[in-house]
């Protein structure tokens, strides 16, 4: 890897476009000029990402945040933020849908789409908040992965975070972790800059800011070849990046801890789960195992790449329930990934899961 130099931090951008229920961020972040934060409303979805795109090109962290139809119409730049490999912040407010939907109400159904809603092979982190407080905290957590990893990354949040509220505890500056950011300076080779020579350890490659003398390169959708970025059709060089854009988010498990399930760490039943059905699903948790039933609880925040022992935790258990507002996405995902004949609780109708749902389905498994 060439010399790096460790900067105190560097720019940040959102372009976005406004669209319920997303918009708050952005009016939020355009009151922080003074810190270094610029915000552009664009005049639509597309110019919102690529604009996004070409600021993280610039060597700002960039942000770009939408809902569900939004996310559609960004599909193909999002899959260039791909290919170029470049920190981007994708923020999906889940609404219901399809279509224009239920834009006021709540659903958890872009799962999938995320994972796997670009043409071809375009695998992107996904980082999911649980409460609204902790939606600061997965946010902080997408970044990190974006810079360290040189990739964009996709933080799923849902109209029940968005339009909720509880207290929080501003934390102090010392006690929230750093990643630190760093920028190609000098060449990485004897007689040029390789723009895809990687980090041995995360794959990532160099950030090179644009007008730094001597690290001038090429950047585009086509695909590139290995190291030096060049357009390159050859079929095997294609399947190696295509394998190696896979293999740096597949290396982001060694960034995650291991899941420790809450209440009961064997049991009858393992309740698996993401995002804002947390509050509903620990009351009835703790309800349940206060009645003597023994139940543990796993909330994932990384939905891609999953923790590594979630294979592990999921064998110590009789039963998986995984309840989710669709129709069954993560449990899709885990029966296929872990072989488990996991059960779904599904709920489409733009409101929250209630306690009493969840103890109802608890219940009905377990032959209360």
């Amino acid at each position: 890897m060439s010399p790096r130099r460790k900067n105190r931090g560097c720019g940040f951008f959102q372009g976005s476009y406004p669209i319920t229920p997303a918009s708050d961020i952005l009016h939020e972040l355009s009151q922080y000029k003074d810190f270094g934060v610029t915000t552009f409303q664009a005049e639509d979805e597309i110019a919102a990402v690529t604009s996004a795109i070409g600021a993280a090109y610039g060597g700002a962290l960039a942000i770009t945040t939408t809902s569900g139809p939004g996310m559609a119409l960004k599909t193909e730049a999002i899959g260039l933020a791909v290919a170029v490999e470049i920190p981007l912040v994708i923020c999906d407010i889940q609404r219901g849908g399809p279509s224009t939907g239920l834009p006021t109400k709540t659903e958890q159904a872009d799962l999938l789409q995320a994972l796997y809603g670009r043409n071809s092979e375009a695998p992107i982190p996904i980082v999911a908040p649980a409460t609204p407080s902790d939606c600061f905290w997965a946010a902080l957590e997408a970044c990190r992965i974006a810079v360290k990893y040189m990739v964009p990354v996709i933080i799923l949040s849902d109209g029940y975070l968005a339009n909720g509220a509880e207290p929080w505890k501003i934390p102090n500056i010392e006690d929230i972790p750093e990643f630190p950011v760093t920028f190609a300076t000098e060449k990485n080779s004897p007689n040029a800059y390789l723009p895809y020579k990687r980090n041995p350890d995360t794959l990532a490659r160099p950030w090179a800011v644009p007008g730094t003398a001597g690290l001038e390169h090429r950047i585009g959708g086509l695909e590139k070849q290995d190291v030096t970025g060049n357009i390159n059709y050859e079929p095997l060089n294609h399947e190696h990046m295509v394998r190696i854009r896979a293999a740096k988010v597949a290396a982001i498990a060694q960034d995650i801890p291991d899941i420790v399930p809450a209440g009961d760490d064997h049991g009858d039943l393992l309740i698996v789960a993401w995002g804002s059905t947390h509050g509903a699903i620990t009351a009835a948790v703790n309800a349940q195992r206060a009645a003597g039933r023994k139940i543990g609880h796993v909330h994932l925040r990384h939905l891609n790449p999953l923790p590594a022992n979630l294979g592990d935790v999921i064998k110590r258990y009789k039963q998986v329930l995984v309840p989710e507002l669709n129709m069954g996405q993560l449990l899709w995902v885990l029966r296929a990934k872990y072989l488990v004949d996991a059960i779904g609780l599904n709920k489409i109708q733009g409101r929250p899961f209630k306690q009493s749902e969840l103890e109802q389905k608890i219940e009905e498994l377990l032959g209360v």
